[in-house]
């Protein structure tokens, strides 16, 4: 997904900024940088994470960023950031969260117009540096930034440093959040409001959809105002969101414990007692636990000194290494047990069946699985959750395509397997259980999960469970 964080403020700003963007080093591990302007240049770092973390990297370059005001920083899934470009709008450097699915549509353009674009990221076109172009294709900054909502389809979140201050510029349907922070000598803006309570930053407000500020340091300026249409990424509170964080004021642990028990309630599986598959399974699962009145324990324990979350390796052969070396059974948890666990998804499923291998192993009696989301039918087009080279790495549009007989699946066919009512979703989650090993398997209905997050369906992207969600 990537996360950002950024300041300007009346004091040295480095520690904050350093900080604050490391408190986002659970949204990727790809690569990370900062950028700072320390009152006569621009200044910037970036290093890859793929075998370091963010604080290893960049701990020993903060003295060259000494001195300086204003800065920002990013943990990215993706491309080499921060962008920094000289223009005719002056210096400036860009932060991008998002995924710009029109990117090679618009990178045609620019070298129709016989333009160029450094190799940033490999051999590909780097999204960041396609919305600094754009924001430099304006008179202005403000219409810089209108140009890249216009331009751009998927969905993109972003932060411009200039020489004064700071433009924040929140996704047109507002699928990725940006918060406002304030303390006595100036403003942060993150994508995380986690990241400012140790930092001594209070939550101020969310930028709406669309919605851009300058941020200085005599205070904040609305350049551009909300658009009226949201579609916030439901996987904010499912999976992304750090338990501590709030988005449009709804707590991401308070939303988990919510789905847990709306699960519970349509449940009566004869169990010894509930556990989560940490980490973002465990809030799922206490508020299962809670409404059924039963105990909550863990005979998984998570080891997190040297693994990163498993999505997040780029090749499925790490990712499957990470998943199975950082979960350790608790045997005296597990042997002759009857366990329901709770997970946030299931996406290429490979991970779940090891894990229920390894609880055989330890002599686990039944395993009931029950998943916070709806099943992944449709790949994400908006951000890098379910995203991957085929739409068949998605575990559920495997099993889809072997009960069909076909690798041509139509609207109409995806469309039954959706309806949680249908004999055709009935049979794909038998299907989904028998192959994983499961004793049973369950997920949650797309009207509750909606529910637990506490937001109108219409406000909210359901595109990966439904198709609903337009670009």
């Amino acid at each position: 997904m990537s996360g950002f964080f950024g300041c300007v403020s009346r004091r040295d700003c480095v520690a904050d900024v350093f900080y604050g963007t490391d408190y986002h080093s659970h949204l990727g591990t790809k690569k990370a940088g900062m950028a700072f302007f320390n009152g006569k240049e621009f200044v910037r770092s970036i290093h890859s994470l793929e075998s370091a973390y963010f604080r290893n990297k960049f701990e020993p370059e903060l003295s060259k960023f000494e001195g300086s005001t204003l800065g920002m920083g990013i943990i990215s899934d993706m491309e080499s950031q921060p962008v920094t470009l000289i223009s005719h709008l002056g210096k400036f450097s860009v932060v991008v969260v998002g995924r710009v699915e029109n990117a090679n549509e618009l990178a045609e353009h620019f070298l129709n117009e016989r333009k160029h674009f450094a190799e940033l990221s490999a051999s590909t076109i780097n999204q960041t540096e396609l919305v600094a172009m754009l924001i430099n294709s304006g008179d202005t900054f403000k219409e810089g930034i209108e140009n890249v909502y216009s331009a751009v389809r998927g969905s993109c979140s972003f932060l411009v440093l200039t020489e004064t201050g700071i433009y924040a510029a929140r996704d047109k349907y507002g699928r990725t959040p940006i918060v406002l922070g304030k303390d006595e000598d100036g403003y942060v803006v993150a994508s995380e409001s986690s990241s400012f309570d140790n930092l001594g930053y209070k939550r101020v407000r969310d930028l709406g959809p669309r919605e851009v500020v300058q941020v200085t340091k005599d205070g904040l300026v609305q350049v551009l105002q909300p658009g009226c249409k949201r579609q916030i990424c439901s996987f904010l509170w499912v999976y992304y969101g750090y338990p501590s964080s709030c988005y449009e004021g709804i707590n991401v642990e308070e939303s988990r414990y919510r789905c847990g028990a709306a699960m519970a309630r349509n449940d009566d599986v004869d169990v010894d007692y509930a556990a989560g598959i940490p980490d973002s399974g465990v809030g799922h699962a206490i508020g299962y636990a809670n409404e059924r009145r039963i105990p909550y324990k863990r005979p998984f324990v998570k080891y997190t000194p040297t693994w990163p979350r498993s999505f997040m390796p780029q090749s499925q052969c790490t990712r499957d290494l990470v998943a199975k070396m950082k979960l350790l059974p608790n045997e005296a948890f597990t042997k002759g047990a009857k366990i329901l666990f709770l997970d946030d998804s299931i996406v290429r499923g490979t991970q779940l069946k090891d894990n229920v291998i390894k609880l055989r192993e330890a002599g686990v009696k039944e395993i009931h699985m029950r998943i916070a989301c709806p099943p992944l039918i449709y790949p994400c087009v908006f951000l890098n959750f379910s995203s991957s080279r085929s739409n068949f790495d998605l575990f559920t549009r495997r099993v889809i395509r072997d009960l069909e007989g076909t690798s041509e699946l139509s609207s109409e066919m995806l469309k039954k397997y959706a309806d949680p009512d249908s004999e055709n979703y009935k049979r794909m989650v038998e299907v989904m259980a028998e192959h994983l090993g499961l004793d049973s398997l369950k997920f949650q209905r797309l009207e509750d999960l909606i529910q637990a997050i506490g937001l109108p369906k219409e406000d909210l992207c359901t595109h990966c469970w439904d198709n609903s969600s337009c670009l």
